[in-house]
């Protein structure tokens, strides 16, 4: 019995529909700020695809466009700026950075309140104790997913492969937070396919391409594939072996078109959240 594909498009067109319908309803002004250091092709694809559902949702989109030579000291005087400009509620610095940058400190700069990637450690603070405004998009948009199947999590075995502060930690958090019972994987976790096999919620965030296989699914699982790799053919695949582990699950996310669309989404609405709490 072939898996239901879960539709990231189609949840995540939901999702900026209601973001939309909120903004014109209450009227509300709201302004993100997105800044790009380099000429990254992958960046300025995110870049590209967040202004336009900035157009989609009504939310103004400031973009400020650096030199790969840009110091760390001008950056993070450009960061000052935004925090005190009352236009911009959310403000987003597209990652990686170029080396001579340092990301720890760049992020620690920008405002709890206006961090609508939730990556700053007093945000990621709330999250672990369960009092949150902000959540990270990625892991977010996986649990938006997951709710689209119809499947509780409460009581469920939740398997994370991978532990990376932007998605594998937050990840586990989030199902946790909803009652689930759940184990985090990663290079030194022993028998990971055994571990695998007991999940009815499983999610591949590891960065491999094709590294999930059938004999590491249980029968009827939902399966969210966050991982996005480019094979030497230049084609797109997920962390999953999407054609086997499609034929053993109940629920599976394509690649492209499943988790990547939700980031942005998600982003969308942590945007007018950072407006509301700004306003309070």
């Amino acid at each position: 019995m072939a898996a239901k594909i879960i539709d990231g498009k189609a949840v995540s067109a939901a999702v900026k529909e209601q973001v939309r319908a909120e903004i014109e309803r209450d009227g509300l002004d709201i302004g993100l700020a997105v800044v790009i250091v380099g000429d990254d092709p992958a960046s300025r694809v995110y870049v590209n695809n967040k202004k336009k559902a900035c157009e989609v949702c009504g939310i103004k989109s400031y973009e400020y466009a650096l030199p790969a030579e840009t110091t760390e000291e001008q950056l993070l005087e450009l960061i000052d700026a935004l925090n005190s400009d009352d236009k911009v509620n959310g403000i987003l610095v597209q990652l990686p950075l170029p080396r001579h940058l340092d990301e720890e400190k760049v992020i620690k700069r920008i405002s709890p309140l206006k961090d609508v990637d939730a990556f700053s450690a007093e945000n990621v603070g709330k999250i672990m104790i369960g009092n949150y405004a902000f959540l990270p998009c990625t892991p977010a948009g996986c649990m938006e997913l997951i709710h689209s199947t119809g499947v509780e999590v409460s009581g469920k075995e939740c398997v994370v492969i991978g532990r990376s502060n932007i998605v594998g930690k937050p990840m586990a958090m989030l199902l946790l937070h909803e009652n689930g019972t759940v184990t985090i994987c990663h290079s030194r976790t022993k028998d990971l396919a055994e571990v695998c096999r007991r999940a009815d919620i499983l999610v591949a965030a590891v960065g491999k391409p094709n590294f999930v296989t059938a004999d590491m699914v249980k029968d009827g699982a939902v399966v969210i594939d966050v991982g996005i790799n480019r094979l030497d053919n230049g084609k797109l695949c997920g962390d999953v072996k999407f054609d086997e582990v499609s034929e053993k699950a109940g629920w599976i996310t394509p690649v492209p078109g499943g988790v990547g669309p939700m980031t942005i989404a998600m982003l969308m609405k942590n945007t007018v959240m950072a407006k509301r709490i700004q306003s309070r």
